[in-house]
């Protein structure tokens, strides 16, 4: 789990974001650290009928509904085992507060604007529109994610409508 002590990279300049970065299966992804709350572990959620796929369902935290999303799921990752690994990061994304199941969260790095490459465009089935870029980070590949691209759209919107209805 990240601590309050985690290790921030020391080339935090004044146009550098600071993002978190997290496991699915493989890969590894950084969101900007301005949109995170906490990170809580895995419990089970409570399951909403209708919902997608990758919405596990709803938690109480702390008198808000709570709508979980399975990023792996919507990304369309190798699904794993939940471990004691696996976490929910809580976001606020546009006003709204949901959280989102990784594998594991790894640190927070600092990145300028100009250390984020463009991503490749791809036909096909995947969908690249949330990919803000790529980055190297010492000898790792981050996938630079846009939350709020990703976590928005039609089915975001029924799940928020869904959790405030609960």
């Amino acid at each position: 789990m990240l601590s309050p002590t985690a290790q921030r990279s020391p080339s935090a300049t004044a146009n550098a974001a600071e993002y978190l970065t997290f496991r699915l299966g493989q890969e590894e992804y950084g969101i900007d650290i301005l949109r995170v709350q906490e990170i809580r572990s895995y419990e089970q959620p409570t399951r909403m009928a209708h919902a997608p796929e990758f919405i596990k369902g709803v938690i109480d935290l702390r008198g808000v509904i709570v709508p979980i999303v399975d990023l792996r799921l919507k990304l369309r990752c190798e699904t794993a085992d939940y471990t004691d690994f696996t976490v929910v990061i809580i976001l606020n994304v546009g006003g709204t507060v949901l959280g989102a199941v990784v594998d594991a969260v790894a640190d927070v790095v600092a990145l300028p604007a100009e250390a984020i490459k463009p991503a490749p465009q791809f036909q096909g089935q995947v969908d690249a529109s949330f990919v803000r870029g790529i980055a190297t980070v010492g000898e790792r590949m981050l996938i630079v994610v846009d939350i709020e691209s990703l976590l928005s759209g039609s089915e975001m919107g029924l799940v928020k409508s869904a959790a405030t209805s609960a």
